[in-house]
């Protein structure tokens, strides 16, 4: 196993993997890790792990590999993301960095998305000197920004054969709750084209932002689908969320785009869900701007079922898009489960109960002990 330290120095903040996990996920929010800024934590996180003899470390820019070597019959995959979307601009927001406590809840920045499972995969790299699985935890960089930027994504390219597994968990928050697979999404553009004009002789022209009203017409009039896959029920959804069109105030506009983003249910391919798109929208410019396939569940597994079993609640279909699918398109089945309430995450008001985190890491470790 190939291993390298970069940037861990004498000044690197210790993390102390043996405390209460939910102070643990306290250090951690108060190590500002925004996007593009997450050398701090993972010094700290790598510092933290080459601690731990039982396992073989290996670094990567700003992501953190770290795996059992026990020759066990099954391999899976913990991961979790290390960076945090831009701090909250309100003032006195509670979800920031640093952290701040009010009983027994935590608030902070990342809080919910997702230092909370972040911790919990760390404690469990300190506790688990034995798993009856062999683990690898995989900690990495650059999650909430564009695609290409990915650290997992970069773990993929250059260190495959590291990432090899029967079954991934992804430590994102979902209340405790086993959320399968996850829904594909894609970004479209439809486009009309009209005639400029001055708008005092409108008749003159086309306007290409009236032109554009059948294309809303059909997008409100659509009735999203609820698709089955796998046991799971997975709701769809296909909106425009955003209009672009005209040039100045007495100008019949010429152009119009609409943009669209649909989230297909993970029985779909991107281009399965690019043909559905353009047989609704027949007659109309489409162009497909962005794709990212989904996850089926992959509950069928015997080690996901087993997790299923051992979390003891019914599993959910996930709705959003999550790096379950960068798991599944290696072939390796994958479920998101981690502390807190994802519809907490990102706000001004991010935050995550002590019990939360505590109750994630027994399921964890009761599992894999």
């Amino acid at each position: 196993m190939p291993h390298y330290a970069r940037g861990v120095t004498a000044s690197t903040i210790a993390l102390d993997l043996t405390s209460d996990v939910a102070e643990l996920t306290a250090a951690l929010i108060d190590i500002n890790s925004v996007s593009g800024n997450e050398g701090a934590l993972a010094d700290a996180v790598e510092s933290a792990l080459r601690g731990l003899p039982h396992l073989h470390v290996l670094r990567d820019g700003d992501a953190i590999l770290a795996r059992t070597e026990l020759g066990r019959d099954e391999r899976v995959i913990l991961a979790g993301h290390l960076d945090t979307v831009p701090l909250p601009t309100v003032p006195q927001s509670r979800g920031t960095v640093p952290s701040s406590w009010d009983d027994g809840v935590l608030y902070g920045r990342g809080a919910t998305d997702m230092k909370g499972g972040v911790a919990v995969q760390l404690a469990l790299a300190a506790q688990l000197t034995a798993p009856r699985r062999d683990v690898t935890y995989v900690f990495y960089d650059h999650e909430e920004v564009e695609a290409s930027l990915s650290g997992l994504g970069r773990l993929v390219r250059n260190h495959r054969e590291l990432l090899a597994g029967d079954f991934a968990i992804l430590l994102e928050p979902t209340d405790g709750t086993v959320e399968g697979g996850c829904n594909g999404t894609s970004r479209f553009e439809a486009t009309t084209v009209g005639k400029a004009a001055h708008s005092a002789r409108a008749w003159m022209g086309q306007n290409a932002i009236h032109a554009a009203a059948e294309i809303l017409v059909r997008l409100r009039n659509h009735e999203p689908a609820t698709v089955t896959v796998d046991g799971l029920d997975y709701r769809e959804s296909l909106n425009a969320v955003k209009i672009n069109g005209g040039t100045a105030g007495n100008v019949i506009p010429d152009k119009a785009v609409v943009e669209i983003n649909y989230r297909f249910a993970p029985d779909k391919t991107p281009d399965d869900a690019e043909a559905y798109v353009r047989g609704l929208l027949e007659g109309f410019e489409v162009v497909r701007t962005d794709a990212a396939a989904g996850a089926r569940p992959g509950l069928q597994h015997p080690a996901a079922a087993e997790f299923v079993a051992a979390v003891g609640a019914e599993p959910k279909p996930k709705y959003g898009w999550t790096d379950v699918a960068r798991f599944s398109e290696l072939g390796i089945p994958a479920v998101n489960f981690g502390p807190g309430d994802a519809l907490l995450a990102h706000t001004d008001n991010e935050h995550v109960t002590a019990e939360a985190i505590r109750a994630c890491l027994e399921a964890l470790s009761r599992w894999l002990r």
